[in-house]
């Protein structure tokens, strides 16, 4: 079915700037809603942004709203997310997943499918 594969990932400078992709195979990709998770060392896998399938409704989270945009090109099967003015805390490896359902949530279990994970080091 749907199969995802981060990339863009590695070592940034604090207050640089980075910007991730995900590129998706399948042909339920147009309708899937994506997102992206992350998780830091010694920390669970948390919600970071989503977007919805059709509508573009987008959700962050607090943590990184003002610094992160995500946005998808259904086209090229392929979800983004641009971060800008990244810290220490933003230092972690950051997942794609998707959901068949209608909304954006912030949990794990509502998300299907996982790539295998990108690693972002924000260096001091």
């Amino acid at each position: 079915q749907v199969q995802l594969v981060e990339s863009g990932g590695g070592l940034v400078q604090a207050g640089g700037s980075l910007r991730l992709s995900c590129a998706a195979s399948g042909r339920t990709f147009s309708s899937d809603i994506m997102a992206w998770f992350r998780q830091a060392p010694g920390k669970e896998r948390m919600f970071v942004a989503g977007i919805s399938a059709n509508n573009g409704v987008t959700k962050y989270a607090d943590s990184v709203k003002g610094r992160f945009t995500i946005s998808r090109d259904n086209a090229k099967n392929t979800v983004y997310l641009q971060m800008s003015s990244l810290n220490s805390e933003d230092t972690a490896v950051y997942y794609c997943a998707a959901s068949g359902g209608y909304f954006v949530t912030e949990t794990l279990d509502g998300y299907r499918y996982w790539g295998q994970g990108t690693q972002v080091s924000v260096s001091s």
